[in-house]
């Protein structure tokens, strides 16, 4: 992988981070920039997962960024869940 590649995932996972929070607010989400950097690139390997399991991408395929920001809201969603039972502390 190259450094510009590395980047590019960087930058797409905080803009999906950042719409995800931004689509579902709460007082326990994951603030600051490598968390909601990390937010959007997990959101983004869920969509992709998500996606060749159900064979609408191929193996060498990943998510776009439309489906990146709708997996960091998934992952958001569990996030909210597992604070609320606290299995984890917000």
């Amino acid at each position: 992988m190259s450094m510009g590649g590395l980047l590019w995932i960087i930058i797409v996972g905080f803009v999906a981070g950042l719409i995800a929070r931004f689509l579902a607010p709460g007082p326990n989400n994951p603030s600051g920039f490598i968390l909601t950097t990390i937010l959007g690139i997990v959101g983004a390997f869920l969509a992709t997962f998500v996606g060749q399991a159900i064979g609408h991408y191929g193996p060498d395929q990943g998510a776009g960024f439309i489906m990146a920001t709708i997996g960091a809201v998934v992952v958001l969603f569990i996030w909210h869940r597992l604070v609320a039972s606290g299995v984890i502390k917000g």
